[in-house]
Parts: structure tokens; sequence; C-alpha cells
């Protein structure tokens, strides 16, 4: 039985430095982010937000996304807006610059119009602080890491991998005492920016609640290295620290990417107007 919901791997996308299917084009994660805006009737309505690292987007410039189509067994991709554009049609980074965030406003009509298969994470499959500190979540608790480490996405449709990991450190983030969550978990070059998801859990320990929903959690940032070894080059004398990956890594947690992503929402307003139709994809 799946404990991750499937439409979770069509809010992960993959992005690339060109349009090429090589594996070297492909550097890092992104995924489909909701941001609530209140209903009509009985709908609820949403602005679409790719999000991913700021340092991913830095110095960049050429990016591009990479999405699949519902239709047909391939992939579309859109040009996104290179790293130094900032402001209503570019991207907006979060204020704080110890918050590894970076978002792009896109537009649900024209990814429809694409025949684009996507999801985002929803209001209601977004983990709070709030709600983190109600249930609660703590060391321990199982996640899910969605993304594209070392480049793997050749092929006609870009799936994202997942693995499993554990809430490391998280009571920083808790009390208030720090931006980041720490978790034990695979993480490589190409997961930044991809969403990390708690895993369901049917049972709990006397005296808790057992979290029975997959909710986003946060975003890979990085891993933390350790430092392996120290080597002298002979020529020149200069030693060389090595590092490697400790199997620990920082997320961004998710109240942290809604601050960016209300942001970028009332820069695009104050630019645009409210007409959400006319912030489409990059392209």
């Amino acid at each position: 039985m799946a404990i991750l919901p499937p439409e979770y791997l069509n809010a992960v996308a993959v992005l690339c430095m060109s349009p090429s299917d090589q594996r070297d084009a492909f550097v890092a994660t992104g995924f489909l982010y909701g941001y609530h805006m209140g209903s009509s009737g009985d709908q609820s309505m949403y602005r679409l937000a790719l999000v991913t690292n700021r340092h991913v987007i830095r110095d960049v410039e050429s990016l591009f996304v990479r999405l699949n189509r519902s239709s047909t067994s391939d992939s579309r991709i859109y040009q996104l807006p290179d790293g130094s554009s900032r402001g209503p049609r570019g991207w907006t980074t979060h204020p704080d610059d110890d918050c590894d965030v970076a978002v792009c406003l896109l537009g649900a009509s024209q990814l429809q119009h694409d025949e684009i298969e996507f999801h985002f994470f929803r209001r209601e499959q977004q983990l709070t602080i709030e709600q983190a500190r109600s249930l609660p979540v703590s060391e321990g608790d199982g996640v899910f890491v969605l993304g594209f480490p070392l480049g793997m996405a050749e092929g006609q449709r870009k799936h994202p991998i997942v693995r499993q990991g554990v809430v490391a450190r998280i009571r920083d983030w808790l009390e208030d005492a720090g931006r980041t969550i720490l978790i034990d978990a695979s993480v490589f070059p190409g997961n930044s920016g991809g969403p990390v998801v708690t895993r369901p859990e049917v049972a709990s320990l006397e005296g808790t609640t057992a979290n029975n929903q997959a909710l986003l959690l946060g975003m890979v940032a990085s891993y933390v290295p350790y430092p392996s070894g120290v080597a002298t080059r002979p020529v020149v004398g200069r030693q060389l620290i090595s590092y490697e990956n400790s199997g620990l890594a920082h997320v961004v947690p998710v109240d942290v990417i809604h601050e960016a992503v209300e942001l970028a929402i009332a820069r695009f307003d104050s630019a645009e107007g409210n007409d959400s139709a006319t912030s489409g994809p990059p392209q």
C-alpha cells in the first residue's frame, strides 16, 4: 500500500542548465507550491510558484525546467528567468540571506493549456510550525526526500527519485531557535531544491499522536560536509582539505518557503494587478 501520495511526484520538477537531455545538464530540483488565496464558493483558489534554492539560481545565465505532459509519454521544457533576474517576472529570494529560498511565479492556466501533468502542494498538504508543534513532530520521525540526485533525469519523462530518511534535529525550529531542520538522509548534488515530506505513521507511543499524513515539511538546502583528509600538493606545497558527505542535510522549513512565496506574490500584484493568469510560465 502506497504511503506517499502518487500525485506528489507530479509536483517535483528537474532544473537544467540547457535544453539538452544529457545528465550533466540536470543540476537541481524544484517543486510546485500552492499559495492559498481564499475560496470562491466551494473551490479553493491558489497561486502557483516554482520553488528551489537561492544557491541554485545564483550566477546562472540560463535555466530551464522540465515538466511531464499528461497526453503523451514525454516532457516539455520551459525557459526560466536567469539567476540575475529579479522582480515580478523574475526570481524572488527570501530577504534573509541565511534562508536558501528562491521563487518564480507560474501560470496554472498555461500549464493546463500545454497539457502538463502537474500537482502542487496545497495548504492542507503543508506542515506549518504550529501543526508540527501540536502533533508533535519529533526527532526520529520518518521523511521522504524527493528529487533528482546526480543528474539522474534522462529519458522522455522526468520522474523524481524518492528516498527515505529521518528527522535528526527539529527542536531548534520548533522552539524558534533556528530556521532550518536537520535530517538524516542520503542527499547528493541535484537534490537541492527538492521537497521533504513527512512519512505517515499508523502507530504511536502512548500519550503521543501519530502523524497519519504525508505533509510537506520543507525543502532540501544542502548536505552537511565533513573534512575527510588533508593532502599536500608537491609542487606548490599547499594543503588541500577534502570533504565527504556526512549523511546529514539541512532542510528549509515550509514556513520560510511560505514567506518567500508571499513576498513574490506581493511584488507581482503590486506591479501587474491581481490577474494571476498573466503570470504564465516563462518560455
